[in-house]
């Protein structure tokens, strides 16, 4: 896995926006805070499918953990703050500390247990800037399934039906068409 992770952080330095981003983020100061599926899952499906520049992202998926203030509206001052400083990039914040409500499960603990029960097992990985200026990874379902052309359903999240909308709504299939859909195993 050590051998992945590096290749990961290779990649995100050698992307100006990627650096843009982590940096951004870093300023925050957030607790458990992770730039997070897309913004890494969709970066390593580039450099997998061999192409020489990133794809835009839709958004940049900032989450973190904050069990104090769970308020949908902070989120909202935190994504105000971040488009002030870099109005260019799209940025989605959400804390993950309220997100089991949204599919019925218990409370996560961090972000890691939250990502862990994401739809895509690829999606699940975040990184970020510590204060040293080292780039962190978090993947807690690994990273295989990331290097090995597939998209596979999550068993925790294991739901079929939001599982297939979303690979028909992304499109990955036409962005990186040496993917295979796997099945819920």
């Amino acid at each position: 896995m050590k051998e992945k992770e590096q290749q990961i952080i290779t990649w995100l330095r050698e992307e100006p926006m990627h650096l843009q981003a982590l940096e951004q983020a870093r300023e925050l100061a957030l607790n458990d805070a992770w730039l997070a599926a897309g913004f890494v899952r969709n970066l390593v499906w580039d450099r997998l499918h061999g192409y020489a520049r990133a794809t835009p992202v839709n958004d940049i998926d900032l989450v973190y953990f904050n069990p104090e203030d769970c308020t949908a509206q902070n989120d909202e001052r935190l994504e105000q703050r971040l488009r002030a400083r870099s109005p260019d990039l799209p940025w989605s914040v959400k804390n993950q500390a309220r997100m089991h409500e949204r599919h019925g499960h218990r409370p996560y603990t961090s972000s890691a247990q939250a990502m862990s029960y994401w739809v895509e097992v690829e999606t699940a990985i975040g990184a970020r800037m510590n204060a040293d200026g080292q780039i962190e990874l978090n993947a807690p379902l690994g990273l295989d399934a990331l290097f090995s052309f597939s998209i596979t359903p999550n068993p925790r999240h294991a739901i079929p039906a939001v599982f297939a909308q979303r690979v028909r709504d992304k499109g990955w299939l036409t962005l990186w068409p040496k993917l295979e859909v796997q099945e819920i195993r």
